[in-house]
């Protein structure tokens, strides 16, 4: 590549990613992304992350041996990069503030619940900025209760330590201390060739290094705990610890903050209140309290001070990554840049009211659902530093003894969490981005609740597409369209060559696709692709790697009840519903594409997703005729693609009708119910030969062809939600210009088959008679031959 290749490309990532910036994360003062912003004219964008679509790749070039060849050191520096973007880029939504697992009611309990989930009202728009709507009155106030949280500015950062370097040197003398310690035990491990021996060892020094250093340190290690392609698996169960297993700081801090931020005393707004924490984390902790209205609600505060800690940790961290900028120049983007970002968005969770907003957006995106339990947020009691949230009783997900005590079905409770995971992730893109054992918890009616609003990630819809077309492609084991996905998931700069990465996909999904999709177990596929990840230059999203998380914690813990649990077989009705029912073009291409191959209709993937796609909670029959409507005979909108399919629906309409037609002939002729009927007939009717339409072979498949058909129609006229007046849009379709031309070409095509299978059936006579002792003139038999082959080349 030409010289100062990565370095562009990563201008030109930070560029894109400055356009997908919200008003509220904008590039903070100072920070590198600001200050080349400034240099370069560019103003803050003011449109959300997730509504910019991936731009239109260049065809990736191929890169010269010498450049794909990998050297230990080149490994290392990679690695580092790799590691830098996973800490940085978790892409938390522009409205949400980022949390590390505080739990809002983390506590065992087996009384009843006491409250419904309360849903905020407001308009909700699909697409990016789903469910967002403007702060209201209660919010504002909250917010004006205390000054607003400390936003990172690395420019204010280095002028005030500048003034004070020996608590710099002091501080940067403990973190090099603590930390190189544990370098040099990894060292020794290398050496001794003992690194998977200790692994387990090792990873739990670093935790308690990281939570020693403070709360900086332990957002590093929790952005890691969910890179399963970075880190071993030893090291990701013992840095997930890190979510919610925290010490605590002092009660009297607590509720003098409180007191501060809220402007009364304790006893004036509750009438009780934990004497100490019922869950900490790295960022604050919780209480459980009784309001003056009587209502229990869960206290959460923020630690005090934390800011000034946070500010001096990344002022260190930063002043090392300028250090790698300068010496390690192969890397393809800025670790300053990075830190950054990662700054910004760990800054961000500081503002609790932001919390409460994310968890008033999640109740309205997902709190229709009869199974999910969102608590509300009590405004008159939350500040910027305080947050008290509606307090919900029930038992964790990991506690499978006291579940069972209360006759709860885990397995119910978390197919209701991987059904609101896929809306989540596929549907509205705005998801929960750590929804461990401790933020979910059952309910004593056996709805699941989700807590703790601060860690939440948006996904781009380009992205969500992406991952639909992406699942197309393995069903149809498009191993070359899989690896052209990774350019629209954004895995891959387009600049990389995906050549030499199709045959690992075929490699590793041709033995995992050689199980059924009941048989399939979602660890060890995204181990397993983990694996493959790791031998190419991939950069996974955060987004990714979280959701990903989220549905392996989901089945770890059906799968510590039944061994034999599945989470692709849960999420493969989801994604069938999805094909079956969204009018949006995007899922229109993956469903044809599904369908379609080779210019033929796959019956048994229609009868499939039919199937699949009725065990949905939200499958609905009615909202699958429209989108084959659309498909067979809508109008080509201008500024869209041709519907290229249409010749090969009206191809298939054909065959159907001829099946279904015939078939029905062939099958009245020959019921036993016409056998009295034949038998009272003259006896020169009853010599005739029986009602054929064509020979066994062809009459075999006119039969299947017309079984298919009459499954998938049994199918969806038993589904639920299935009305006589769904076929409506059809009736209305028929009006349409494009309509009248559908029906035309079939009515022709129609009928040309069934001529064509006449002569064929005649031909098939005349072979049969000629079969008998006798003669034929020359012309006759020429005329037969050129019959027959006609009839060949249409057949």
């Amino acid at each position: 590549p030409e010289p100062h290749t990565h370095r562009s490309r990563a201008r030109a990532r930070l560029s894109k990613s400055m356009h997908a910036t919200s008003t509220h994360a904008s590039a903070a003062p100072g920070t590198a992304a600001a200050m080349r912003a400034r240099r370069h004219g560019v103003r803050p964008a003011t449109t959300r992350p997730g509504c910019t679509p991936v731009r239109p790749r260049a065809h990736a070039r191929a890169r010269p041996a010498a450049a794909n060849a990998r050297s230990t050191a080149s490994d290392a520096q990679k690695r580092i990069g790799s590691i830098t973007r996973a800490i940085a880029e978790p892409p938390m939504s522009a409205a949400s503030s980022s949390n590390d697992g505080e739990t809002a009611a983390d506590v065992d309990g087996t009384f009843t619940a006491k409250s419904t989930s309360v849903r905020p009202t407001g308009t909700i728009v699909r697409g990016g900025g789903d469910g967002e709507v403007p702060m209201d009155d209660s919010q504002r106030v909250a917010a004006s209760r205390s000054d607003t949280p400390l936003r990172y500015d690395p420019e204010r950062s280095a002028r005030e330590f500048g003034k004070d370097p020996a608590r710099v040197a002091l501080r940067a003398a403990e973190i090099a201390a603590t930390l190189s310690s544990f370098g040099v035990s990894v060292a020794l491990d290398y050496q001794s060739d003992s690194i998977e021996k200790n692994a387990k060892q090792r990873a739990r020094e670093l935790r308690e290094k990281l939570t020693k250093l403070g709360p900086a340190f332990v957002k590093v290690g929790q952005a890691l705990s969910t890179r399963p392609d970075l880190l071993p698996t030893q090291y990701l169960e013992e840095l997930s610890s890190l979510q919610d297993a925290l010490p605590t700081f002092q009660d009297a801090d607590a509720f003098a903050l409180v007191e501060k931020e809220l402007g009364r005393p304790l006893d004036s707004m509750f009438e009780r209140i934990s004497p100490s924490p019922i869950a900490a984390a790295s960022l604050g902790q919780v209480y459980k309290a009784v309001t003056k209205e009587g209502k229990d609600v869960a206290l959460k505060v923020q630690r005090p001070s934390i800011s000034a800690g946070l500010d001096l940790d990344f002022y260190l961290i930063r002043s090392g990554a300028v250090v790698i900028d300068k010496i390690v120049t192969s890397l393809n983007t800025s670790i300053v840049e990075l830190v950054d970002e990662f700054a910004v968005r760990v800054f961000q969770e500081l503002d609790y009211v932001q919390e409460g907003r994310n968890a008033e957006r999640f109740a309205r995106l997902y709190g229709d659902r009869p199974d999910i339990v969102v608590p509300s947020i009590e405004w008159q009691y939350t500040s910027p530093r305080v947050i008290t949230m509606e307090w919900i009783e029930g038992t964790k997900l990991s506690d499978q003894e006291s579940l069972a005590a209360q006759g709860l079905d885990v397995l119910k409770l978390v197919d209701s969490g991987i059904q609101c995971s896929l809306r989540q992730l596929l549907e509205f893109g705005y998801f929960h981005a750590d929804p461990h054992p401790g933020n979910l918890l059952a309910t004593r009616d056996g709805r699941l609740a989700f807590l703790d609003f601060g860690m939440m990630s948006e996904m781009p819809e380009s992205a969500r597409y992406a991952i639909i077309d992406h699942v197309v492609h393995l069903v149809n084991r498009d191993y070359v369209e899989m690896a052209n996905d990774y350019y629209a998931l954004e895995f891959l700069d387009e600049s990389v060559d995906v050549t030499p990465i199709v045959p690992a996909l075929a490699e590793f999904f041709d033995d995992v696709l050689e199980a059924t999709v009941e048989e399939l177990n979602f660890k060890t596929i995204t181990d397993g692709l983990g694996a493959v990840l790791y031998k190419y230059p991939f950069n996974v999203p955060g987004y990714y790697a979280l959701i990903l998380r989220s549905l392996t914690v989901l089945e770890g813990l059906a799968l510590s009840t039944d061994p034999k649990f599945k989470v692709l077989a849960k999420a493969y009705p989801y994604m069938a519903r999805r094909l079956l029912t969204d009018p949006r073009p995007e899922l229109r291409k993956s469903f044809a594409e599904l369908l379609f191959k080779d210019g033929q209709f796959r019956w048994n993937r229609l009868e499939n997703l039919l199937r699949e796609g009725r065990k949905s909670d939200d499958y609905n029959a009615a909202g699958v005729i429209p989108p084959l409507i659309e498909l067979a005979i809508g109008e080509d909108k201008p500024g869209e693609e041709k519907n290229i399919l249409r010749p090969l629906i009206e191809a298939e309409t054909v065959k159907v009708l001829e099946a279904i037609l015939l078939g029905g002939a062939m099958e009245g002729a020959r019921s036993d119910a016409l056998a009295p009927i034949i038998a009272a007939l003259p006896e020169q009717f009853r010599a005739l030969p029986p009602l054929t339409m064509g020979s066994a072979k062809q009459e075999k498949k006119l039969m299947e062809k017309r079984d298919q058909v009459l499954r998938v129609v049994e199918l969806l006229s038993s589904s639920k939600g299935f009305d006589p007046q769904a076929l409506q849009p059809f009736a209305e379709a028929l009006r349409k210009p494009s309509a009248s031309v559908f029906v035309q070409h079939v009515a022709g095509g129609l009928a040309e088959r069934v001529a064509a299978r006449m002569v064929n059936v005649f031909l098939l006579s005349q072979d049969a008679a000629a079969a008998k002792p006798a003669s034929a003139s020359s012309s006759a038999a020429s005329a037969t031959a050129n019959a027959r082959a006609a009839s060949a080349r249409f057949w």
